[in-house]
């Protein structure tokens, strides 16, 4: 039966790619709008059909919504007089928590079970990923704010959607949690000053104030979320099960909303923000894995480094540039930084899932 939906469902996202592309030569783009949704909403369902693409359903999803966003903004900005954007910060606050009941002390032993590994993987994500950021900023001649916004993925922590690529890839799954999880209880310390240091020439950055709003986005809900796990672990079995489908719906939800904020900017510079985007990406699993090499690491510690590095916490950058009330300029690149990086981690995930460590 479901073999059957997966079928129909494809044939039906291909009908509605062709109706997409004959009304938008014929008629207009916006016109066509509809159909682009909709054949993206049954490709998502139908790749389901195909256990290699399987994984791609969310990503693909989330295609579907930001195509809704861009060409009907104004259902995503606000319902009535309330700001939808206002959502961001107690989502975030929500996922983290989620990450947090998810989580234990043991999350940390890594320190001291695989300390040079930990050592290499927080310098490489606090090194690399910012200074290709505003190399990228300084060559891309973006608006300041936009600009910005690549720093700011770029010095933001690794994200749990890292964890998950490990596993695939046959990594170090033990050595990824611990990075996250160290990086992730370092950002209220680190973004903040490298934001100030890096981003400072580009829009004005208040780095005490950045610093109180990641402790109350990221410390305080993952503090409660372990509190959480230590007192009621394997007594709330429904809110384990919850939370990754709340995590990504979340996720998805965030980065419609920035979608619709920034249209306008992004319909000037959604191609080239997508290529210097990607290219962060890229760079960033690139010279992990080679800095890792560096320093003889083994195979698959290389590959959580060069996952670890590549893979940011778009969700939390996000949530950084709501409090700095610039969601629809230095929010833009979290918001295109965070699908992308899904794709080119599967991809890389499933390459390496093919070539096992020796």
């Amino acid at each position: 039966m479901k073999k059957k939906l997966y079928f129909y469902s494809l044939i039906l996202s291909l009908i509605f790619l062709i109706s997409g592309s004959v009304v938008w030569i014929w008629k207009d783009l916006y016109t066509s709008g509809p159909l682009w949704i909709l054949f993206l909403v049954f490709l998502a369902i139908g790749v389901r059909a195909n256990e290699s693409f399987r994984g791609y359903t969310y990503t693909i999803s989330i295609f579907a919504a930001v195509t809704a966003a861009m060409f009907y903004p104004a259902n995503f900005v606000e319902i009535g007089d309330y700001q939808l954007s206002s959502l961001i910060v107690p989502l975030l606050q929500l996922i983290m928590f989620g990450m947090g009941t998810s989580m234990s002390i043991s999350d940390f032993k890594g320190v001291v079970q695989m300390p040079k590994g930990v050592l290499i993987g927080v310098l490489c994500q606090f090194s690399i990923m910012p200074l290709i950021g505003y190399t990228l900023a300084k060559m891309s001649g973006f608006p300041p704010e936009i600009a910005a916004g690549m720093i700011l993925i770029g010095s933001s922590p690794s994200g749990m959607a890292s964890n998950v690529m490990s596993y695939l890839a046959k990594a170090n799954l033990a050595l990824s949690i611990t990075i996250t999880a160290i990086t992730t209880m370092l950002a209220p310390f680190i973004t903040p000053a490298l934001m100030g240091f890096l981003a400072g020439e580009f829009v004005e950055v208040n780095v005490w104030k950045m610093m109180l709003d990641i402790i109350k986005i990221v410390i305080i809900p993952i503090g409660a979320g372990l509190l959480f796990n230590k007192f009621f672990s394997g007594k709330a079995k429904w809110l384990d099960d919850a939370m990754p489908l709340v995590s990504m719906l979340g996720i998805a939800f965030i980065i419609v909303i920035i979608t619709a904020a920034g249209r306008d900017s992004l319909l000037d510079i959604g191609l080239l923000l997508i290529f210097f985007v990607t290219l962060h990406n890229l760079f960033g699993y690139a010279l992990g894995y080679w800095a890792a090499r560096l320093f003889s690491m083994p195979e698959s510690d290389c590959r959580t480094i060069a996952l670890e590095v590549g893979m940011q916490n778009a969700g939390l950058a996000s949530g950084i540039a709501k409090e700095m009330a610039r969601i629809a300029t230095v929010g833009l690149a979290p918001a295109v930084f965070g699908p992308l990086m899904n794709i080119t981690g599967s991809v890389l995930a499933s390459y390496w899932h093919r070539k096992p460590v020796k």
